[in-house]
């Protein structure tokens, strides 16, 4: 309650400058204000409900206390129980909203998905995974769109590249990047024998265009033909950008609009993430190395979870979780995974903080 001062301060000055005609011209300093002021409105409303409950117990127990009918004593304990119960979990409820929240979990994302070992039947879990992704994405009321795809021999893709935008997105899909496993017989296997293949998933924040100050002189950009399957442009209108940022030399592409100009938005938006992810990356390698819930974009042989067909099994390696509901997952049932993350993310994120 000693913070709660401060913070309520804090608040009130914030909800002023957000209104200055000044600050809302500045609009690096006006988003980052307006998340602040999220921040902090969560933590007064739990600031006020905990005092609440705080107040409750005080004046049940002071009937408690000073009543000599038995009936109005008896619901005056029942009070002061009830209240008492909700303190533990008010109070971590605050302590988590105390940590400062990554201020990338509430952007939207990059999806990257990349059939690793395993030749064809990889290709096939790479789209087996994206396709979990989408129906995923889709009870969450998040739209997803492809930006790239390199399809598989054999069916599914060697490479697919998505956008996914929504509330909070990249706060819940980061738990996703790293190796995914599969064991299970594949369609192109005759002997019924289980394989084993694997999958790269990288799930990038998206960079805003105040994150980055990226100059048209430093990029250099191709057009060229869409290739693969689609109606009279593939092939004939030179509609998919290629663009290439000379001082990193990191290259996009995108092929999956029909129009330049919608392909040529959506490769600025992915390449001004993938520049601004070589900065989020040391953030990445500090916090990876400190909790067990986050592996490292860069690191491509950190094994996160095994999808075993034959047994019906879902294990994620991280927190040592093994379910038994693997068709449900893969239909984009994650929330139990998720939450599960989530949770054991917070406990590590207290014990950094010390709170």
């Amino acid at each position: 309650m000693e913070k709660y001062e401060s913070i309520r301060y804090r608040f009130e000055e914030v909800g002023s400058q957000i209104t200055d005609p000044s600050v809302m011209g500045d609009m690096k300093r006006y988003v980052k204000l307006n998340q602040e002021y999220k921040r902090l409105e969560l933590l007064t409303t739990a600031f006020k409900d905990y005092k609440s409950t705080i107040d409750n117990i005080e004046s049940g127990k002071q009937m408690l206390a000073e009543e000599t009918d038995e009936d109005i004593r008896e619901m005056a304990r029942e009070e002061v129980e009830a209240s008492e119960a909700l303190i533990p979990e008010k109070e971590q409820n605050i302590k988590l909203l105390l940590i400062p929240a990554d201020p990338e979990d509430g952007k939207n994302a990059i999806l990257e998905i990349r059939a690793g070992t395993g030749g064809d039947e990889a290709s096939i879990f790479a789209g087996d995974l994206f396709r979990m992704y989408s129906k995923f994405c889709e009870r969450r009321g998040w739209r997803l769109e492809i930006t790239n795809t390199s399809e598989g021999t054999s069916g599914g893709f060697k490479e697919i590249v998505a956008t996914i935008t929504g509330e909070g997105v990249y706060g819940v899909m980061k738990y996703e990047s790293g190796v995914h496993r599969v064991q299970r017989v594949p369609q192109t296997e005759t002997q019924g024998r289980v394989h084993t293949s694997a999958a790269t998933v990288a799930v990038l924040p998206e960079a805003e265009e105040f994150d980055i100050d990226l100059r048209d002189s430093d990029i250099r950009k191709d057009t060229y033909c869409s290739s693969g399957p689609g109606g009279q442009s593939v092939n004939t209108t030179y509609s998919a950008i290629r663009l290439t940022h000379i001082p990193t030399g990191i290259v996009v592409t995108c092929q999956d609009q029909k129009s330049q100009i919608k392909n040529l938005a959506k490769a600025m938006i992915e390449l001004r993430t993938r520049i601004y992810n070589q900065e989020h990356q040391k953030y990445l390698d500090a916090i990876a190395s400190k909790r067990k819930t986050m592996v490292s974009t860069g690191d491509r042989s950190a094994k996160i979870r095994t999808y075993n067909w034959p047994q019906g099994r879902i294990t994620d390696h991280r927190i040592n979780l093994t379910i038994y509901n693997l068709q449900a997952v893969v239909g984009g049932d994650l929330d139990e995974i998720i939450d599960k993350l989530q949770v054991e993310e917070n406990a590590e994120r207290l014990k950094e903080a010390e709170i």
